[in-house]
């Protein structure tokens, strides 16, 4: 029977750091981010009965405005920016919240809904802003 060994690094190799491994994980936990909160959101809508149905939710409704907010904030500092998301994402929740209990319309589909709007509606609103200034630039070139 043959045994394989692992070569340990050399003296002088170097070796990737905490930073390096965080940057190259970062797309694997936005991907699991965004899965996580297409379920939860998938899961209320539907209606479906789940043990993850609330957890899933919660992250999503925390998630979305969050993400949508912390894009529009670019500017600030990471963790500024993070608690300025964070922040911002239960304001978002809190106001959608009080608006459909003094309208009585209160559902739990109808408040994923409006999450979702208000943050795909940053969003693009992000992106029309993004695009002008892309034009603007390129009439002036």
């Amino acid at each position: 029977m043959q045994t394989t060994r692992s070569k340990a690094p050399a003296p002088g190799a170097a070796r990737p750091d905490a930073r390096g491994r965080a940057r190259e994980l970062l797309p694997l936990f936005a991907g699991a981010a965004v899965a996580v909160g297409g379920v939860g959101a998938t899961l209320a809508l539907a209606g479906l009965d789940s043990p993850l149905r609330g957890p899933f939710t919660l992250f999503f409704l925390i998630a979305a405005p969050g993400a949508a907010i912390a894009t529009a904030l670019r500017a600030l500092e990471p963790w500024g920016r993070t608690v300025a998301a964070v922040a911002g994402s239960i304001a978002v929740n809190m106001l959608v919240a009080q608006v459909m209990l003094a309208l009585h319309v209160w559902s739990v589909r109808g408040g994923v809904v409006a999450v979702t709007v208000l943050s795909a509606l940053v969003l693009l609103l992000l992106e029309a802003k993004r695009l002008r200034r892309h034009v603007a630039r390129r009439w002036t070139s």
